[in-house]
């Protein structure tokens, strides 16, 4: 299970919106027969990958075991179902992770293992499992995806100097790890804001991959630059607006960004509407780097399921923080979260949090 985990992650990059999957085939005799990872969407899944193996190695599969790190498929989608695959190729023994949280499966690929004859056995590496497919897990049994905001600081946690200036405040190995997050994300969003004073690309370049993740704009106004850097990637930008009947919507979705109207009562984006539009889409992790304005809404409205912070070994003095969160009165106001890991990067570190719900 420990190698099909690993064969899961491979596909950390490419899957979306299906879930990251790795399948190993065993024989009776413990002997290896073949293995694979799921493909990107409308491909092979994990199972079908390790049964292709197997034959191209010669192998019979007669009596094996099928170590899968998610519930095998039981209906018709882009693929046919993988449980008759594993039926089909006469396996005596299934181990799976866990039950895939798809109202479409649900435990029905299980349930056709068992009708022909397959023991199954549950459980092995479940929580390696649902960490490398959080967002699919979260998309399925609430509609929307997992938010993790990234934040780049100094110590005494500011994000840039009072003029803005913020490059480069943590160092290359911090930036670099912080493409591998940009590559599994299913979606990366900005705020316009960003666009006009950095002018980013925001794609992914340290990390080898097939797949740029749609950027994702919140612009109340319709300001994004038709000359900005974003434009450069081939990938979809998806830009989320909160005037109506504004000339520029119609100027932005002609330069090829696909444009939506989502305003709250205060005349600003309805994020909490975007999200729910964004699992809509398919979108299984949101990957968030924005100014402090920005993150200062997400938080505020309770958005956020995680933090990745990186924090530079430096003391910069005022400037502009992570997030633009207002005054407390009392500390039980006070967001909760809690720590997952401390890691060093490079001369930085990196820091994770999830919020306490």
């Amino acid at each position: 299970m420990a190698q099909a985990l690993g064969l899961a992650e491979q596909a950390l990059y490419i899957t979306s919106p299906n879930p990251r999957v790795g399948c190993v085939l065993v024989s009776p005799q413990g002997q290896f027969l073949g293995q694979g990872h799921t493909q990107a969407a409308g491909q092979a899944h994990a199972e079908i990958m390790a049964l292709q193996q197997a034959r191209e190695l010669g192998h019979d599969t007669l009596g094996a075991t099928a170590y899968v790190t998610l519930e095998p498929c039981s209906h018709h989608g882009r693929t046919p179902p993988c449980c008759d695959a594993l039926i089909q190729a006469q396996l005596a023994r299934v181990v799976v992770s866990m039950v895939d949280p798809n109202p479409l499966i649900a435990g029905q690929g299980l349930a056709r293992l068992r009708a022909a004859g397959i023991e199954v056995l549950m459980g092995e590496g479940q929580d390696q499992a649902r960490e490398i497919n959080i967002g699919f897990f979260k998309r399925m049994q609430t509609g929307l995806p997992w938010v993790r905001m990234k934040i780049a600081a100094s110590m005494d946690g500011q994000t840039s100097l009072t003029n803005g200036v913020s490059q480069w405040i943590t160092g290359t190995a911090a930036r670099q790890d912080g493409h591998h997050w940009r590559a599994r994300a299913c979606a990366v969003l900005t705020g316009v804001g960003t666009v006009l004073q950095d002018n980013p690309i925001l794609n992914v370049r340290s990390v080898s991959t097939s797949r740029q993740p749609p950027l994702v704009v919140v612009d109340s106004q319709w300001q994004t630059p038709l000359n900005a850097a974003l434009w450069q990637n081939e990938r979809d930008v998806w830009i989320y607006g909160a005037q109506a009947d504004h000339p520029q919507q119609l100027v932005l979705s002609q330069r090829g960004a696909h444009t939506t109207l989502l305003a709250n009562s205060a005349g600003k984006v309805d994020l909490a509407a975007v999200l729910a539009d964004l699992g809509r889409r398919g979108v299984n992790e949101l990957h968030i780097e924005a100014g402090h304005k920005l993150n200062g809404s997400w938080l505020r409205e309770g958005l956020v399921d995680e933090l990745l912070l990186y924090l530079a070994p430096t003391l910069i003095g005022p400037g502009q923080g992570m997030a633009n969160l207002p005054a407390l009165a009392h500390l039980d106001a006070a967001l909760r979260w809690r720590w997952l890991d401390c890691t060093p990067v490079g001369d930085d570190l990196r820091l994770r949090a999830r919020a306490l719900r």
